[in-house]
């Protein structure tokens, strides 16, 4: 039973590493019956010389044509070898319609599934012109900067020279965005074969009401090769022939008045907000870094569209975000548009720290209603660092306790034994104001000037790593401590704010020193306090009597 078992699981992975290995996709996946798309199937195993059965395609399709593509790519030092077969197919049913499987050798592609919808009827006179063009909306009313998807496509049932052009599609008061390049196939329209090249763009309403799309003009040259005067490279016989697509109108809806004034508007098919941490916030010390990306991504706007998410502000964590990363991704649908912004959190106490909720209001379109998506608060248990030696404040004790006042004599002990000892170092300094001056022995470590020239030169060389130790250093050796020079300067705040910006982010590389170094050079002097004398302010004499 057991070997039965093992022998199952081996197939079953087996076949899961050949369906990797050999692969099916389709250039769409909805498209108008009697329409032909290209299957492309791709295989990956470099021992496999033969080509995929074909057989199984002739029950639902009908095969127009298969071409082979050999591919030698390298990643990563690796030379990786494969090979495309794009076969054109053409449905015969329309519904819902399933690629099968196909098999090359003993691999196997995993089926595909097609939406096969009846294509509307075209106007008599156009199937019979040699070009003509149409045009539709996938929704005839939108909220106002929602998507509608526009599709163009170019029907041709003569052969066309490369010299095709079509107008830019400009609307005053829209915002347009073209889904990738045309594609081209092919389909039967009266039992005529129709070369296709469609068009998709994303058009975004900016002003509520009506809205016209203007019609786009494509105008190429017939190719007319049964004159005995073609020559390759001479003048190309042919007719010049422009044809116009139908204006459609547009409705554009108002935001709902039930939508929430302070919030961005954001009409959407569907919205997702994602969290990811590197690393996991598990056991945090103080001083630890943590790098939290947030990410929204939305069916039917464009990047730009999307507001910025939330700011993460706890007490207690130091904030250091990164650029936000927008990307635009084209679908069946139309755009999707996502927006991913990062940021590391440094925790400066240690202690329970509560990181809010994060809440998008958007509008579904799809079902017309309000919604929100949410991201759950997450509770941070951030511990105390036993090598940052941070003190920790005492509680006071009840006095009164019997116990506690047998254990005061011997802090009244120490106490007079520190007095005493302060005492004779008061008579020795006294005594030795009257020795002769003695001269101070040479500085040990590097000089002032030294640590200042180790200093300049890491922040020109814009090294934040470099910058920081020579900054502690030069540091112990002033009068005041680092902390006391930045909060009375304020350029110095700011320049060390952006040092240690460059320290916990991922921006680190780009961080420049020169403001650094300027407000080092202009740091004024710190106030000193001289006791006015009778003297008028001169000094004692060296050697007093």
């Amino acid at each position: 039973m057991i070997r039965l078992l093992c022998t199952l699981l081996f197939c079953l992975l087996a076949f899961q590493a050949s369906a990797q290995d050999f692969t099916a996709s389709v250039d769409r996946s909805r498209l108008n019956l009697g329409e032909s798309l290209d299957l492309t199937l791709e295989s990956t195993d470099a021992t496999e010389f033969g080509k995929p059965d074909l057989t199984p395609l002739n029950e639902l399709f009908d095969v127009l044509g298969t071409r082979q593509v050999n591919r030698l790519t390298t990643l990563d030092g690796q030379a990786r070898a494969s090979t495309r077969w794009i076969v054109t197919i053409k449905p015969r049913h329309s519904g819902f319609v399933v690629v099968p499987p196909l098999r090359l050798g003993d691999s196997q592609s995993q089926p595909v599934s097609l939406h096969v919808v009846e294509s509307t009827g075209q106007n008599a006179d156009e199937q019979m012109a040699p070009v003509f063009i149409d045009a539709s909306l996938d929704h005839e009313s939108v909220y106002v900067q929602a998507q509608s998807v526009l599709t163009l496509r170019i029907y041709h049932s003569v052969s066309l020279y490369d010299d095709s052009s079509l107008t830019p599609l400009e609307i005053a008061d829209a915002r347009v965005e073209s889904l990738g390049e045309p594609r081209t196939y092919e389909q039967d329209i009266g039992g005529v074969r129709h070369g296709v090249i469609e068009l998709r763009y994303a058009i975004f309403p900016q002003k509520s009401g009506q809205l016209t799309i203007p019609s786009q003009v494509f105008s190429a040259t017939l190719a007319d090769r049964s004159s005995n005067g073609y020559t390759p490279f001479g003048p190309r016989p042919g007719k010049v022939t422009r044809v116009r697509s139908p204006e459609i109108p547009l409705t554009v809806k108002a935001k709902p008045a039930d939508y929430p004034a302070d919030a961005p508007w954001l009409p959407a098919r569907a919205l997702s907000l994602a969290e990811a941490w590197s690393p996991e916030p598990g056991q945090v010390k103080v001083g630890d870094s943590l790098t939290r990306s947030l990410m929204v991504k939305a069916d039917g706007l464009s990047s730009a569209q999307l507001p910025p998410l939330p700011a993460t502000k706890v007490e207690g964590l130091r904030r250091y975000p990164d650029q936000p990363q927008l990307n635009n991704q084209n679908s069946e649908r139309g755009v999707i548009g996502s927006r991913e912004e990062r940021e590391a959190l440094v925790a400066g106490k240690a202690g329970t720290l509560e990181l809010p909720a994060v809440d998008v209001v958007w509008w579904n379109t799809h079902e017309n209603r309000l919604e929100h998506s949410t991201l759950p608060g997450r509770t941070l248990n951030v511990a105390a660092d036993p090598a940052l030696g941070v003190d920790q404040p005492v509680e006071p004790r009840a006095r009164g306790n019997a116990a506690d006042d047998t254990l005061l004599w011997p802090w009244q002990l120490s106490t007079v034994l520190l007095a005493l000892t302060t005492l004779l170092g008061f008579s020795l300094w006294w005594h030795a104001r009257g020795q002769p001056a003695v001269q101070r022995s040479a500085q040990v470590g590097p000089s002032p000037r030294t640590l200042l020239d180790d200093l300049k030169r890491a922040c020109l060389a814009n090294d934040s790593q470099a910058t920081r130790q020579a900054l502690d250093a030069w540091a112990r050796q002033q009068p005041e401590t680092l902390a006391d020079m930045a909060a009375r300067f304020a350029p110095l705040s700011e320049a060390l704010d952006g040092l240690n910006g460059a320290l916990y982010s991922e921006a680190g590389q780009n961080w420049q020193g020169k403001q650094l170094w300027q407000a080092i050079v202009a740091l004024p002097a710190a106030e000193k306090t001289q006791d006015s004398g009778q003297d008028g302010g001169q000094l004692p004499p060296l050697y007093p009597r």
